[in-house]
């Protein structure tokens, strides 16, 4: 065997493995995809879901699923922190439809030494109800849309608590239309007003959200990295905090999401983080 034929002989095999992996890569990424859109009914489109303003459920849901979520989070703000926990359950009791019930919570620590008297109280900040139906959901063109509603009923601070129990309301429908472009790469569009209503004094503020992201999911991996910009628009006020994030895959059924928070245009808040475990418990097709 000449010189030529052994150097050949050692790029080959040296170069296999990283070849054979990207194969094993790119067919996971085919069969995941696969598993989620063709091999069941009905039609459903894999898209990555923001981690922060998260959906009702997987958009084209199927009868069945559900999931857990725990979230904490933290943000600086100018005179205290506030400190973020929510507890979210989803389900879908109907293929294409999506249910949730979530209690989030807002704990906060004055800084700076800052008068704890002039700080907002701990609370139970709401409870919440929504759901959503993906009205369109097309596999060729990877394309997916939903309309949905959320009801907050918005609770007393613990300092103040059952003076009213329910202090107001806030009414939020929304639009979602997300689209994958080829295996890896995903937009998502999420808007709707938001009617606040006291209930003390039957006056409404309204303001308006528009939420967009993207994200790259990592071949082979139901782990992504991407960004989301949230947007409220109030009168002539505009506030914009951009999020990046990343999501890992823990276990088959376990996910946990990473989120920073970049305030563009906020005249309080600093930077902020949050954390996103996901449960998904297996269910029957």
């Amino acid at each position: 065997m000449n010189i030529n034929k052994i150097l050949m002989l050692i790029v080959v095999l040296v170069s296999s493995p990283y070849a054979f992996a990207q194969i094993s890569d790119v067919a996971k990424d085919s069969l995941y995809i696969q598993q989620v859109e063709n091999d069941k009914e009905p039609d459903k489109v894999l898209h990555a879901e923001p981690l922060y303003i998260d959906l009702i459920r997987d958009l084209g849901a199927r009868k069945g699923e559900r999931e857990w979520n725990l979230g904490l989070g933290l943000t600086d703000n100018t005179e205290f922190d506030s400190y973020e926990a929510l507890i979210e359950y989803e389900w879908a009791p109907a293929d294409r439809l999506g249910l949730e019930v979530e209690l989030p919570f807002t704990f906060y620590s004055p800084i700076n030494g800052a008068d704890i008297n002039y700080i907002p109280s701990n609370q139970l900040n709401s409870i919440k109800i929504a759901a959503q139906w993906s009205f369109f959901v097309s596999e060729p063109m990877a394309t997916s849309m939903a309309i949905g509603y959320i009801n907050e009923f918005e609770l007393s601070s613990f300092r103040d608590f059952g003076k009213p129990f329910i202090k107001g309301n806030v009414y939020n429908p929304f639009f979602v239309v997300a689209k994958r472009w080829g295996r890896n790469f995903h937009s998502l569009i999420y808007t709707g007003p938001m009617i606040g209503q006291d209930l003390s004094t039957n006056e409404f503020h309204t303001t308006y959200d528009i939420n967009t992201s993207f994200h790259y999911m990592i071949t082979g991996t139901r782990n992504f990295i991407g960004v989301e910009f949230n947007k409220t628009f109030d009168k002539k006020d505009f506030d914009m905090t951009m999020r990046p994030q990343m999501r890992l895959g823990i276990a088959d059924d376990l996910m946990v999401g990473i989120i920073a928070g970049i305030p563009i245009s906020r005249e309080n808040e600093r930077l902020s983080s949050f954390i996103r475990l996901i449960w998904e418990p297996k269910h029957k097709h």
